[in-house]
């Protein structure tokens, strides 16, 4: 069996679908779930939450603290 034979034989090798089972993966993806339009993922909005929440809960447990006498 040489490279040549593999290549054609193998579909993964185009990664294409046929047409049947495309229009199968297409009808999923317009209904339900994947429908619903979405806002696109902000990256630097969750990192700018995630510090400020970690800032938030570290000053809070500092005054808690020097409150219960522990500083």
């Amino acid at each position: 069996m040489t490279m040549e034979h593999t290549d054609k034989s193998d579909r993964s090798f185009n990664n294409s679908l046929y047409p049947e089972d495309q229009k199968k993966v297409d009808e999923f993806l317009s209904r339900g779930v994947n429908s619903v339009p979405r806002k696109p993922f902000r990256p630097m909005r969750l990192l700018i939450l995630l510090i400020v929440v970690v800032t938030t809960l570290s000053i809070f447990s500092q005054y808690l603290a020097h409150w219960a006498g522990i500083y």
